[in-house]
């Protein structure tokens, strides 16, 4: 016989297990409702509020020892380089040209030279030979000219006829001794002039030949003094680079530089309204991308008083300010070019109420944020101070301790 639910209901054990089913469905509900929500939460916290400014910034040495390409030298190409970062020694070797051409254009040069010399030496003999030449000349037209006035002062003692051809033997004799001595004047002028101009090509294949040997010694480009090497970065179409072995360098283009470590300084640009809220002396701290485990700090050293054209930064170019951050600490592992993270503190406000700014919403022309009540949010209005990074100060509307969303739970993704 199957027993009715009043007759079950009658049973003890029947009674206590139906009072633990309401009794856990009860709890069931009052937990689900007090259920904390998935909404992310930030508490609400008192302390120094740091207000400060990031910028990228780049680490710079203010003295350099530049290491150019020989400016005399033609076509050069790079066989060897020291590598960017490397520690040298006064006197080491930094960069290598390839010599060849250079050693044939000397070889060239000097042969040229010889040449020159050469042809100097025979100007000059020839010269000399034409002045003895000329010499001879003139001597006999002058013995001519005093043999013909022998003859013409005879004219008393002879007939007329003889008398007037021996004048005329004079003038002859007497005109031929202007042309001798004519053509020895302009001869010498020329044996000058050849001269000279030999004389200029071989002043010209000498300068030839000692800027092919100043262009050999400098094949080799050495450190003028210790330090750590730091390679020029050239723009090129397929972006910036250093030189490598087996690139060509034209004359006088900036290989290297030895940077003056004591002179490192942590340099930014920053815009017109940022410059207005930093001076010399503030703070700051400097965070190296390559030196991730070491955080330094510093102070500003120098703002820049006039904006100059940013070209780094898109077109049209911004125009805006250096600041020069001097570093506290010294590191080995330092190098110009590392770039960081910079941060500026520009005040510190003590016992200070914050929340992270995405914190705080905008409603109705209000600015409100959900406090969290159990497992809802109650809308508060808060009136908020000013920002720095991520973090927002509120001076009124919350209390330390509180937990406020981080996502608006009134949004209808978050109703959902």
């Amino acid at each position: 016989m199957i027993p009715t639910l009043r007759q079950l209901w009658a049973q003890p054990r029947v009674k206590v297990g139906a009072i633990l089913l309401v009794v856990i469905g009860v709890l069931g509900t009052v937990r689900l409702r007090n259920q904390p929500p998935t909404i992310p939460t930030a508490e609400v916290i008192r302390g120094d509020f740091i207000d400060s400014i990031q910028f990228r910034a780049e680490v710079k040495a203010l003295k350099s020892v530049a290491i150019s390409a020989p400016s005399e030298a033609g076509d050069l190409q790079v066989i060897k380089i020291a590598a960017d970062g490397a520690l040298v020694k006064k006197g080491d070797a930094v960069v290598e040209f390839d010599k060849t051409r250079t050693e044939q254009e000397l070889a060239q040069h000097k042969s040229s030279m010889k040449s020159a010399q050469a042809e100097i030496e025979q100007a000059r003999a020839q010269a000399r030979l034409t002045e003895e030449e000329d010499v001879t000349a003139v001597m006999k037209a002058r013995y001519d000219v005093e043999a013909a006035k022998l003859e013409a002062g005879k004219q008393d003692i002879v007939s007329k006829i003889e008398g007037e051809e021996a004048k005329l033997k004079v003038a002859d004799s007497e005109q031929k001794l202007r042309e001798a001595e004519q053509k020895q004047k302009s001869d010498r002028a020329v044996s000058k002039a050849t001269i000279e101009s030999k004389v200029q090509a071989s002043r010209k294949a000498l300068y030839d030949v000692q800027r092919a040997e100043r262009a050999l010694a400098q094949m080799i480009l050495r450190a003028p003094t210790a330090g750590t090497v730091s390679l020029v970065q050239l723009w090129r179409p397929d972006g910036q680079a250093a030189f490598k072995p087996g690139d060509r360098a034209w004359p006088g283009a900036p290989m290297a530089e030895l940077p003056d470590m004591s002179t490192l300084r942590v340099i930014s640009r920053v815009d017109e309204t940022e410059r207005g809220r930093l001076q010399t002396g503030q703070s700051a701290t400097i965070q190296l991308d390559a030196i991730p485990d070491r955080q330094f700090t510093g102070h500003i050293n120098q703002i820049s008083t006039i904006a100059t054209a940013d070209f780094s930064g898109g077109w049209p170019f911004p125009r805006n300010f250096n600041v020069e951050v001097a570093l506290e600490q010294a590191d080995s592992r330092l190098r110009p070019g590392m770039t960081s993270q910079l941060t500026i503190v520009i005040d510190q406000v003590p016992n200070a109420i914050s929340i992270p700014v995405q914190a705080s919403f905008q409603t109705s022309g209000h600015t409100v944020a959900y406090v969290l009540h159990g497992a809802d949010f109650d809308e508060r209005v808060i009136e908020l101070g000013r920002r720095s990074g991520d973090r927002v100060l509120v001076a009124k509307g919350l209390r330390p301790g509180e937990r406020v969303a981080l996502k608006n739970p009134m949004s209808k993704d978050q109703a959902q």
